[in-house]
């Protein structure tokens, strides 16, 4: 018998023609790299030029003073009859406790701190990057082994190390003995960067394949491992210069640095502690061109750490 249900009318929405675009994608562009994308991020931010510009301006005082600056910071520059005065022609900071130009003596003291750091970077930085990829790499007992000489070292103050080495060395105040207290005792920190990186890649394929490849150990090491693993250390040796750079006033400060006849940061703060009342800006100048100076260069380490992260970049 027929049904009483009267189909439900079902409504269909018309049909319309629909564009879809899509962004055209050139197979053949060559991929950007890690440092590319680092860059890109950098220059984008103010921060970065400030850094570079402060950077640039003490390393070309520090290697070219003449440029900034033709009065003699000790002997012929300096007359007691300046004793603390105020600044004048020629002399835009004044005069420190023995007439001495203190505009003279920053430019030319930056010479020393730079060169200290840079020797005392470079000598941390080679260190720690044995230690760390031989570590890292190898494994086994040789991982245990140097790690347990790294856990030494980080838990002795390289400052108060320095201190005691320069105590030692007191007749060859060099500074290259002044680099090597300072390096010498403060790699430990860049080795365990290093062997975080190592022990990261050496399970990439790459060092699979080089290995099947019939490369050794030490050459894939030194030409897969460790050329993959290098980014994080730059940035560690960017934050350690201005450590160093720090670790050198310091013992400056102390009477521990090349000695009183050295141009120094450090050592015109130390002087300049005895008339602090009565000309206090003789202390002040050195400390802001000190605070300056390895302000910058951590700044620019943290910008560099954070632009070759791709989760820091994300999360801004």
């Amino acid at each position: 018998m027929p049904s009483d249900r009267t189909p439900t009318p079902h409504y269909v929405a018309p049909v319309r023609d629909a564009v879809v675009t899509v962004d055209a994608v050139r197979v053949d562009a060559k991929p950007r790299s890690l440092w590319a994308d680092a860059w890109r991020d950098m220059r984008r931010r103010p921060t970065f030029w400030i850094t570079s510009v402060v950077v640039l301006v003490v390393v070309v005082m520090g290697f070219f003073p003449t440029l900034f600056t033709q009065v003699e910071p000790y002997g012929a520059g300096c007359a007691l009859a300046n004793s603390n005065a105020g600044p004048a022609a020629g002399h835009p900071l004044g005069f420190t406790l023995q007439g001495c130009d203190i505009w003279s003596r920053i430019v030319h003291g930056a010479r020393t701190s730079l060169l200290v750091g840079f020797l005392a970077t470079a000598i941390s930085t080679i260190l720690g990057t044995i230690m760390g990829s031989f570590a890292g790499f190898y494994g086994g007992w040789l991982d245990s082994l140097l790690s347990r000489v790294g856990d030494i070292f980080f838990t002795i103050p390289y400052v108060l190390a320095a201190i005691v080495v320069m105590s030692v060395f007191s007749q060859n105040r060099t500074p290259l003995v002044l680099a090597f207290a300072i390096g010498g005792f403060a790699w430990a920190s860049t080795a365990r960067v290093v062997r975080a990186e190592i022990l990261r890649v050496r399970q990439a394929d790459y060092i699979t394949a080089s290995r099947a490849l019939g490369l050794s150990r030490l050459r894939t090491l030194l030409t897969h491992a460790l050329p993959n693993a290098i980014a994080p250390v730059i940035v560690v040796t960017t934050i350690t210069l201005g450590a160093a750079i720090s670790a050198e006033a310091t013992l400056s400060f102390l009477g521990l640095g090349l000695g009183s006849t050295t141009m120094s940061w450090g050592l015109d703060i130390g002087q300049a502690q005895a008339s602090l009342r009565v000309a206090p800006m003789a202390l002040i100048y050195p400390s802001i061109a000190l605070t300056v100076t390895v302000l910058a260069f951590i700044i620019l380490g943290e910008l560099l750490r954070d632009a070759l992260d791709p989760k820091a970049r994300a999360r801004r």
